[in-house]
């Protein structure tokens, strides 16, 4: 894991995901772009710079493997920020294209008592295979389904363009249904055309949540 902003007396803490290809430094990188020095960050690096080999709308059973694998990183990193004295209430999920699809995840599975989610370009993995065959607006995948318990009260940011390449908007609207009906108060910026990539926006409401 890499870090930046202090290890003391830090305002919030966030764990940043990359993306596949990306790294840990690379995700790090935000930070400088949103102005947060006061803000501790953490980035754990997927083995290979890629948390799963696949598409994130893989069948379960090729996911799961990999999906558990992950959130173990990122518990390490939620736990390395708490032991610093960081209240897990202020304590954010964070990650861009695959990395934003883990930190989705991660939320909806572990994240009670988070101070909440951004997710660029990204969403739910999902918890099983649901039923139906492949679907079009899923880019020829078959369905997920969205099984979580609550509570999340925390506040989620999910972007996404209109035509992204690697995560089709139904997944992205799907989540945001399921994380608001944990709880979570969201908002979904919706970028016209095509595009995948995290947005001068994005970098706002990175701003804006932690330093809340």
């Amino acid at each position: 894991m890499r870090r930046a902003g202090p290890s003391k007396d830090a305002t919030a803490g966030i764990v940043l995901l990359h993306g596949r290809g990306g790294s840990a430094a690379d995700i790090l990188s935000l930070m400088s772009h949103a102005a947060l020095p006061d803000v501790a960050a953490i980035a754990p690096e997927a083995p290979g710079n890629s948390w799963w080999p696949t598409s994130f709308l893989a069948p379960a059973a090729q996911m799961e493997p990999f999906v558990a694998a992950a959130l173990a990183q990122v518990d390490s990193a939620i736990a390395t920020l708490q032991a610093d004295g960081i209240l897990r209430d202020r304590i954010w999920l964070a990650g861009f294209s695959q990395g934003a699809c883990l930190a989705a995840e991660a939320y909806a599975r572990k994240g009670e008592g988070l101070a909440g989610l951004l997710a660029f370009s990204g969403a739910l993995v999902g918890t099983a295979d649901a039923e139906g065959g492949p679907q079009p607006d899923l880019y020829g995948h078959r369905p997920k389904r969205l099984d979580y318990a609550g509570p999340r009260k925390g506040r989620v940011w999910l972007s996404v363009h209109e035509r992204d390449p690697h995560i089709p908007l139904t997944r992205v609207q799907e989540t945001a249904a399921t994380l608001a009906t944990l709880g979570a108060t969201v908002e979904t910026k919706l970028y016209p055309g095509a595009g995948h990539g995290v947005m001068r926006d994005d970098l706002a409401a990175l701003r804006r949540h932690l330093t809340a």
